[in-house]
């Protein structure tokens, strides 16, 4: 395929910001050129602060609430996205418009269908969020996870993979990792991960029990999340005299490091974070956030929990969690387990199968447009799927 440019819409949390980059470091290696619509949020603008090769305007945005005040407040950064994003379109040309969810989305497919621009969607979790319900009209292809479905949709729309992992994230062995991070290579480490925003009911969690877990020679690193936490250490003796701590850090660029570093992760259960568990090969404890939209981290979770990937606890049971960690982290035949599970769940490569589905669908474009029918089997196939 001839080099084309390309806009990938992803903004507003961390797994929306995630793929798309992932999405983009693809396009790059291909001999693309790629533009990232983000979110005007903190979360967007720390992270993205590692990619500077990658082109990133922010638009407005703002979700969808009831409260008439955030309605209102809606409908103006909407009204605003959609200007912003057309004036980019026009600008730009793209030869297609890539939106992984949330409400920063609707602005930029709106646009590009003003513009007559292709549009692909695509959803991480296993219960499909609002934004992507709500836009799949609009859509020429929406790529779901595996076993997901989405009504209302014509199945020639709709494509199965998962999610692209930054080319970052990878495994690592825990020696490397822990040197990298700088913290010490004996005892077992427990990561806590409360997703790109954090989470305050597991960082209150690791306060509370870091002195019994601790007296058992487990190890603490806790991202808090910016805002939720600040940056330092607790510290600890273990029955066997050995000191053990708690690191508390508010957030981290290096996520594959920090996963690799541990025995275990105790994690919120957003897809993102999930996709980069399996990537890393590592086990773990999810607790859903109880108050996720369409409560789609619980989905994610119990989907990872039935892969066997790890085992998942509710949040209303935290009472239970300090025995659960106990069990599992001095378990070494259930990590191997895990591990070897997670491996196999490694094996599919989405971020090329999605590209590979995004440049037939192109080629099928260009065809049609052009009056002349597609050159092989596949770029038919891009339009009209069998299945």
């Amino acid at each position: 395929m001839t080099p084309k440019h390309f806009i990938i819409v992803c903004g507003g949390t961390g797994g929306h910001l995630a793929p798309g980059i992932s999405l983009a470091q693809g396009l790059q290696k291909d001999g693309h050129t790629c533009r990232l619509i983000i979110s005007q949020k903190e979360v967007d603008a720390r992270l993205i602060q590692q990619y500077p090769q990658i082109p990133v305007t922010a638009i407005p945005s703002a979700p969808l609430l009831l409260h008439p005040f955030k309605l209102v407040r809606f409908f103006t950064s909407q009204i605003k996205g959609v200007m912003a994003s057309r004036a980019l379109l026009k600008s730009e040309r793209p030869a297609i418009v890539i939106a992984f969810g949330g409400f920063t989305s609707f602005g930029a497919v709106v646009g590009a269908r003003l513009e007559k621009i292709p549009v692909a969607l695509h959803e991480a979790n296993r219960r499909p969020g609002r934004a992507i319900r709500f836009l799949r009209n609009l859509a020429d292809r929406i790529y779901l996870p595996p076993g997901v479905r989405l009504g209302g949709v014509a199945p020639r729309v709709i494509r199965h993979h998962g999610f692209p992992v930054r080319d970052e994230i990878r495994a690592t062995a825990k020696e490397q990792a822990r040197a990298k991070l700088g913290i010490p290579q004996k005892g077992r480490w427990l990561a806590v991960l409360g997703g790109s925003q954090g989470a305050a009911a597991l960082n209150d969690w690791v306060a509370q029990n870091f002195e019994q877990l601790g007296a058992m020679g487990i190890n603490f690193l806790t991202v808090t999340g910016m805002g939720k936490g600040s940056q330092g250490s607790l510290k600890t003796v273990a029955a066997d005299g050995s000191t053990v701590q708690a690191v508390f850090i508010p957030f981290s660029d290096d996520m594959g490091t920090v996963i690799s570093a541990a025995d275990l992760v105790l994690s919120r259960a957003g897809a993102g974070t999930i996709a980069e568990l399996i990537r890393c090969h590592k086990p773990s404890i999810l607790i859903p956030y109880p108050f996720a939209a369409d409560n789609h981290q619980f989905h994610n979770a119990r989907f990872h929990e039935q892969q066997g990937g790890g085992i998942v606890v509710a949040q209303a049971n935290l009472i239970s969690l300090r025995d659960e960690v106990k069990d599992i982290i001095f378990n070494e035949w259930l990590l191997d387990k895990f591990r070897s599970n997670l491996e196999r769940l490694d094996k599919q490569d989405s971020r090329q199968s999605i590209l590979q589905d995004i440049y037939d669908l192109l080629e099928a474009v260009e065809a049609q447009r052009a009056g002349t029918p597609p050159s092989n089997k596949r770029r038919t196939e891009a339009l009209n799927p069998t299945t």
